[in-house]
């Protein structure tokens, strides 16, 4: 498995001995920036195209086909038209927090979008207390929806930022529960050390024995509705809300809550490919050199990415199979459901580990 920490190490060796520091740190954050705008606006790209097609497979129809070979260039050409729309400002609106509003939920999106690994030594944010990290970064983004709500002075604009306040805060604690679970199968809060050791030992998926393929089903129900997606769309109900809490936003400042919903889906599916599906790490199948060795060839960024876009058809699936559920029952479903559920995954989890069970 390449290290990428050879190529960083390099890149900083060199701009260090051709300046001074300061001036070097500064270049390499910038570039940094520079790669996380890049693949945030080209995963974006992808998904919506993604989710436009399997959207029409689901309904039995073909989805956007006019513009490109099969439609492909469709949603580039959307990109453009939003990038050139006005941004029109409402009347009776709090102007300071409703132009705030659409960059914290972007900021926060991309704070999490950073803390993915992509492959080994190439993790842009990795702290040892990463998980942690995660988790509080991604609150940032309900402070954005609550604030859009509020400062639009639109009724339905507040129902669905009250929705969405409810529904992200409630779903937090199930996503946390099993984060949590994790760590205690890992002993580590650290994305590369979690990666290294399912490469060294295998996904934890398989580690943990049933309470982690418990803990992996309620973290893709739970992020499903972090991300505010059908079936639990309530926060955005068309047919109630006209749009939610975004309903008085246009150009790119509808823009970034546009983006920064298909990103979710897509950080959501890469933080359950890092915790259970070992990130960038191949698929070792014990007793088996031949088969192990081949997938040691295939590049991690490649396992992480394709993991990644497998679970995130499993969200998809899940979105336009299932009708989309009352406010009262997507509360109750957390609250009496999966919370307890996630606690007794806990505590199947910590049993494994004390008593030697885990591999």
């Amino acid at each position: 498995m390449f290290d990428f920490t050879t190529v960083t190490q390099w890149i900083d060796n060199l701009l260090t001995s051709a300046m001074p520091t300061w001036a070097a740190t500064l270049i390499e954050c910038v570039l940094v920036a520079l790669a996380v705008i890049t693949l945030y606006a080209v995963f974006a790209i992808i998904l919506i195209y993604m989710e436009r097609k399997i959207c029409a497979f689901f309904q039995c129809r073909l989805g956007p086909m006019r513009v490109g070979k099969w439609g492909s260039i469709q949603v580039v050409s959307d990109v453009l038209k939003m990038l050139t729309k006005e941004i029109i400002d409402m009347k009776n609106v709090d102007r300071l927090l409703h132009k705030m509003a659409p960059f914290l939920v972007i900021v926060a999106s991309m704070l999490t979008f950073s803390c993915l690994p992509w492959n080994k030594g190439a993790g842009i944010i990795d702290f040892n207390v990463g998980i942690f990290f995660f988790l509080a970064a991604g609150s940032l983004g309900v402070v954005g929806i609550l604030l859009a709500g509020w400062s639009s002075n639109n009724k339905y604009a507040l129902i669905g930022a009250m929705r969405s306040g409810a529904q992200i805060i409630s779903y937090e604690v199930s996503i946390g529960l099993t984060m949590l679970t994790m760590i205690i199968l890992t002993g580590t809060m650290s994305f590369s050390e979690i990666c290294q050791q399912q490469a060294d030992y295998g996904w934890n998926i398989f580690r943990g024995h049933i309470p982690a393929v418990m803990a992996f089903i309620v973290y893709l129900i739970a992020g499903n509705a972090e991300c505010n997606r059908g079936p639990f769309d309530m926060p955005e109900a068309e047919s109630e809300l006209t749009a939610g809490y975004h309903v008085e936003y246009s150009g790119m400042h509808f823009g970034f809550y546009y983006l920064a919903e298909y990103l979710n889906l897509f950080i959501c599916a890469g933080m359950a490919s890092t915790i259970f599906l070992g990130g960038w790490a191949p698929l070792h199948i014990y007793g088996l050199e031949a088969f192990n060795n081949i997938m040691d060839y295939i590049p991690g960024v490649v396992w992480m990415v394709g993991k990644t876009f497998f679970v995130v058809f499993l969200l998809m699936w899940i979105r336009w199979t299932f009708p989309r559920l009352r406010i009262d029952q997507l509360l109750s479903l957390e609250w009496k459901y999966l919370m307890p559920i996630s606690l007794v995954i806990l505590v199947m989890m910590a049993l494994c580990v004390s008593l030697g069970l885990t591999l």
